[in-house]
């Protein structure tokens, strides 16, 4: 097929790859424009743009698909198959997503219609999900309303953090397009409307959120700390100091303690939550030093025992 691509992070990049792999014709790549990163703020192109320069595909960086007639005009020559878009971070205008013989198809990471949205990966951890996975559908002018192609489902473990589960679906994911590709050129794909039932709205993750709240469920917050794990990361305050939580446990709580008291037990560090749980410390920041584990922290004397966390 003739595929324009429509990308920016790394998790698009496996499925640039595996349309190349699979022969198709990539005439070209719309990814974000480069962005400066870091203290530095070294100039840096997105990962998508790097992928497509090795393999010699043209790259197009527009600060605007919406109302752009040279835009509309490149791609109405180049006359695609099909459009693939995946994490590219704009929505498509009606002009464009009618060009494609085939349409414009997405590849989301989440089991659609449950969160849909910008962050689908990480609050399928924070919602408690067991499974979650990826599906292809033809884009439509909504926000992942369109219809589904194809679903592949994929079980959230225990460990997984969003890194760990974002790893696994865009590998999942490029396999899934380059089957749903397969079955759109064959004939062999029906499109079937998202249930009305069921969905809901991942929105964009951002470092407030990330702030622990110890009135909440330890389960909860254990949840939101391998959700956010590892951008842009759970913290908590104290004494005005910040503290970043990597990883933690949740149990029972035990005994008579406070909510947001800190305490040690058997070598652990605690913080008791809300609802009779604690959350149990595994991995955790101080600002100003580096990741330790609980028995680090613990010697360390950065809060006291049964001080207690606002």
């Amino acid at each position: 097929m003739k595929v324009i691509f429509m990308g920016t992070p790394d998790f698009a990049v496996p499925c640039l790859e595996r349309l190349v792999e699979d022969g198709h014709s990539v005439e070209a790549v719309f990814t974000r424009e480069d962005k400066p990163v870091g203290r530095k703020k070294i100039l840096t192109a997105p990962p998508v743009k790097e992928t497509a320069l090795k393999y010699g595909i043209e790259v197009i960086q527009p600060k605007k698909l919406r109302d752009n007639p040279e835009i509309l005009e490149l791609i109405k020559n180049i006359n695609p198959d099909v459009i693939v878009v995946v994490a590219y971070g704009r929505i498509l205008p009606k002009e464009i997503l009618k060009i494609p013989k085939y349409g414009c198809v997405n590849v989301h990471g989440s089991l659609l219609p449950r969160h849909r949205g910008s962050s689908p990966i990480q609050w399928s951890i924070v919602c408690g999900d067991k499974v979650t996975g990826v599906t292809t559908m033809l884009m439509d002018e909504g926000i992942d309303t369109g219809d589904i192609l194809e679903v592949l489902e994929v079980p959230i473990e225990d460990s997984d953090t969003g890194g760990s589960l974002f790893d696994k679906l865009c590998i999942e994911g490029a396999k899934l397009l380059s089957s749903t590709i397969k079955g759109l050129e064959n004939g062999t794909i029906t499109p079937v409307k998202q249930p009305a039932e069921g969905s809901n709205y991942a929105p964009m993750l951002t470092k407030e959120m990330g702030q622990l709240d110890f009135t909440k469920n330890a389960f909860e917050l254990c949840n939101l700390i391998r959700g956010f794990n590892p951008w842009p990361l759970t913290y908590f305050y104290y004494n005005e100091r910040r503290f970043k939580v990597f990883s933690a446990e949740a149990t029972a709580l035990k005994g008579n303690h406070s909510l947001g008291e800190f305490f040690v037990e058997n070598g652990n560090a605690f913080i008791a939550c809300g609802e009779s749980t604690a959350l149990i410390i595994k991995e955790i920041c101080p600002d100003g030093s580096k990741k330790m584990d609980s028995s680090a922290f613990i010697n360390g004397r950065f809060i006291k025992n049964q001080d207690i966390i606002n």
